[in-house]
């Protein structure tokens, strides 16, 4: 099912001031609503897919990479863009620190390629030094995040996952003004009660927006010892999935805290991409992106 931002009128809270259809929203609770909001971005994707998490540390750019990863892997043409603006670490993750962005025409930003389906936006691909901190407020991050999704040669995208930095900012709000065709988001958290806590906050964000909560991921839920194989619950289990049948919304599955995972990341090289068949990691990766696209799809 492909997601637009035209307003439902079933289910709409009647919070028309930080809702993206309001500029084209007829119903009466609209009158107080801002008109002048930034029109949609012009690029050419089925599913925008949002990313984003209550708080920092639960390994949300993780599941963003992995989940592109596996997506382009299935044979979807994939974006990903790193809206961690001012900790954008989705390069080094994927083992692109050194690329940098070009443009042929001076107008159009041609993304870096990871694969022959995945290209990948982030600032970091703009900074001079990998240190250098990036000291923006608002206005300007606006004009970047519109920059990332209209100015670049994308091409025509299945879906674009979309990296948040944590919590319910700017960021957020900017690219649920701007991006077309949300699909939704997708919220991670891990399974101790001060991250459910937030996850639960950026759930009612997302419905605030008036757009659809695709699910939520439970990261770092049990780990998996690597001499005995037995599981061992260091930050608890099955938070994300109580916290996601209390608030309504579906619960795309849990993933182990797997040192591998850790370094995957460090070595620049996606988890996915082993195609360990046999890992409980891997599968269940594998298991959340088949769930998301049903999710979106059906």
């Amino acid at each position: 099912m492909t997601q637009t931002n035209e307003p439902n009128k079933e289910t709409c809270a009647g919070n028309c001031a930080g809702c993206p259809s309001a500029t084209g929203c007829s119903d009466q609770r609209n009158t107080g609503a801002p008109k002048d909001l930034p029109p949609k971005a012009k690029m050419s994707v089925k599913h925008v897919v949002l990313v984003l998490s209550g708080k920092g540390g639960v390994g949300k750019s993780t599941v963003s990479t992995n989940l592109a990863y596996a997506l382009a892997n299935r044979g979807y043409n994939t974006g990903l863009i790193d809206l961690d603006i001012h900790g954008p670490d989705i390069p080094k993750m994927l083992g692109a620190e050194d690329a940098r962005l070009q443009s042929f025409d001076g107008k159009i930003i041609e993304p870096v390629r990871i694969t022959g389906n995945l290209a990948v936006i982030s600032m970091a691909f703009l900074l001079p030094e990998r240190n250098t901190p990036v000291i923006w407020r608002g206005p300007m991050k606006m004009a970047v995040i519109r920059q990332f999704l209209e100015d670049v040669n994308w091409g025509d995208l299945d879906y674009l996952i979309v990296d948040l930095p944590p919590g319910t900012g700017d960021e957020a709000l900017t690219v649920a003004q701007l991006a077309p065709n949300i699909a939704g988001a997708v919220i991670v958290t891990t399974p101790q009660d001060v991250a459910i806590l937030d996850s639960s906050k950026a759930v009612e964000f997302i419905k605030k927006l008036d757009l659809r909560v695709l699910g939520i991921v439970e990261n770092m839920s049990g780990f998996i010892c690597p001499h005995c194989k037995e599981e061992i619950d260091v930050f608890g289990k099955g938070g994300g999935e109580r916290e996601a049948k209390k608030l309504g919304v579906p619960f795309l599955g849990a993933i182990p805290l797997d040192p591998e995972m850790r370094k995957a990341a460090d070595e620049g090289r996606p988890f996915i991409i082993r195609r360990a068949k046999d890992n409980p990691t891997w599968k269940s990766f594998d298991a959340i992106m088949e769930a998301l696209v049903k999710e979106i799809e059906e």
